[in-house]
């Protein structure tokens, strides 16, 4: 008898000693890029779900990095764009396949979704789905440079140190296009590509003179343009719908040559430890009224259907502006990178970067 009560008083000494111990919140932790998870949301989604959001910024250059250094962990959801998923899930196996069951297929425009699907499938399975989408191209204070319609144009002389851009891919790819070329179309010819590559590097290196600065992260761009010190620069188009509602005289141009349009998707690291609570921001931050909310403070489009209604207003018609119907008619979208590519590309960029 005296070792029932033993067992039962120990019993109840760890029910007490466990609910004096308060419980561990739930977190996710996401890497993503800057405004995609503004705090108004985050707090929307811990009042809705008890889970504690933890963000890490970040871009596609850094997302593999980091998760290729560490096997796919530290993280339980990325947003890396579509086209950087195939290549470094090949080479590095940073991602695991989602369970589109999981996914409210409703909550997204149907082209969007099916696109971000095909485009990340590998062996039958799919590896992202879309998020929000844009355009990368040229923002221009058309007061100050009217001139401006293409890459080319950023290297005219009366612009000299008095444009930006920044060197990677979209800059290398963009001047590649206004030269005339395709190199999408050669993605699966190595030599090709590379012929392609090193001519737009080379027209890149020949624009130095007249690039005031490199911008690598947004602020620093939305800074040099709102001193005026910088007339012109490739950029995203959210850069100029953000310094459009600030100055009408500045927006997103979409290069004679077209747009570069992407989709930024939803994607499960490979050693992510909480998929459930990704599912459930996945969800959550595609309703349409959350998904204006993103897109008010990332300046970019959502994959949310139904989202557009309750965007505000100046940035529907700064949008509006700059992609009527010919425009997004252009727009070449990113296809998925194979690997190496863009270890071909770094490499000319670095040369870029290294001259004088």
């Amino acid at each position: 008898m005296r070792d029932v009560k033993g067992i039962i008083v120990g019993l109840l000494a760890s029910v007490m000693l466990t609910a004096a111990v308060p419980a561990r919140a739930e977190t996710l932790r996401l890497l993503t890029w800057g405004d995609y998870a503004p705090e108004a949301v985050i707090k929307k989604f811990k009042d809705a779900t008890g889970i504690d959001v933890e963000v890490t910024i970040s871009n596609n250059e850094d997302m593999i990095s980091k998760l290729r250094a560490t096997g796919g962990a530290g993280f339980d959801l990325a947003q890396p764009s579509q086209d950087r998923i195939l290549g470094p899930q090949t080479d590095f196996s940073i991602y695991k396949p989602m369970d589109l069951s999981k996914i409210k297929a409703e909550l997204f425009l149907p082209e969007l979704l099916d696109a971000s699907k095909k485009n990340t499938a590998i062996d039958g399975k799919v590896y992202g789905v879309a998020h929000l989408w844009g355009t990368s191209g040229l923002v221009v204070d058309a007061r100050k440079a009217p001139d401006i319609k293409s890459f080319l144009d950023l290297c005219k002389s009366e612009y000299k140190g008095r444009v930006s851009m920044r060197l990677k891919r979209p800059a290398l790819l963009g001047m590649a296009f206004a030269l005339g070329e395709d190199p999408f179309a050669a993605y699966g010819d190595k030599a090709k590509y590379q012929a392609i590559i090193d001519k737009a590097g080379a027209a890149l290196a020949a624009c130095k003179a007249n690039v005031k600065a490199y911008w690598s992260g947004s602020d620093d761009l939305l800074n040099m343009i709102r001193s005026g010190e910088v007339v012109a620069a490739e950029a995203w188009d959210s850069t100029g719908f953000k310094l459009n509602a600030e100055n009408p005289d500045i927006n997103f141009v979409a290069p004679s040559a077209g747009a570069l349009g992407w989709i930024d998707t939803f994607a499960l690291p490979a050693k992510g430890k909480n998929d459930d609570a990704a599912y459930k921001w996945i969800n959550f931050v595609m309703q349409p009224e959350i998904a204006a909310m993103i897109v008010d403070s990332a300046g970019s489009f959502s994959a949310s259907k139904g989202s557009d209604q309750f965007v505000s207003p100046k940035l529907r018609a700064a949008f509006q502006q700059a992609f009527p119907p010919e425009v997004i008619a252009k727009i070449k979208w990113f296809p998925a990178v194979p690997a190496g590519l863009e270890e071909m590309e770094g490499k000319v960029l670095d040369k870029v970067a290294a001259g004088n």
